[in-house]
């Protein structure tokens, strides 16, 4: 069964939407294989945001990420987990992001988009690993 890494980002613990989006995970029907709460240290950061690095909004970026305490998942419950994830994220920006969507009925501002999810097979692999090395 395919894995992915969900990670509820400060801005979402910091208004109190944790519950709601793993409510709106485990609804879905997907399953929670790992969970922690804690926040993310900037050596973390830089391995999970390698490929931001130069541009210029990568500074920021791990400011942000940084500031609190995220909510760090790993979920599984049907092939191709990430794109179920991501669907029920919705796009980047809230003011595109459809309703219905965490990112269309609670994000705010782009920079602040309150989940990460990863995108492929290969991205989750990576990311579980920096996270949760136990379960790579």
């Amino acid at each position: 069964m395919d894995r992915t890494l969900v990670i509820i980002k400060p801005d979402a613990v910091e208004r109190g939407l944790a519950g709601e989006i793993v409510a709106r995970l485990e609804r879905k029907g997907l399953r929670l294989e790992a969970a922690q709460v804690r926040t993310i240290d900037a050596s973390t950061a830089a391995l999970h945001y390698a490929e931001h690095v130069g541009r210029p909004y990568y500074e920021p970026l791990v400011e942000f990420i940084t500031r609190g305490p995220s909510l760090i998942l790993v979920v599984s419950g049907v092939p191709e987990v990430w794109g179920v994830v991501r669907s029920l994220m919705g796009v980047t920006n809230p003011l595109e992001a459809a309703p219905g969507t965490i990112r269309g009925d609670f994000g705010l501002i782009t920079r602040e988009n309150l989940v990460h999810g990863s995108d492929s097979a290969a991205s989750a692999q990576r990311e579980i690993g920096i996270f949760f090395p136990e379960l790579a």
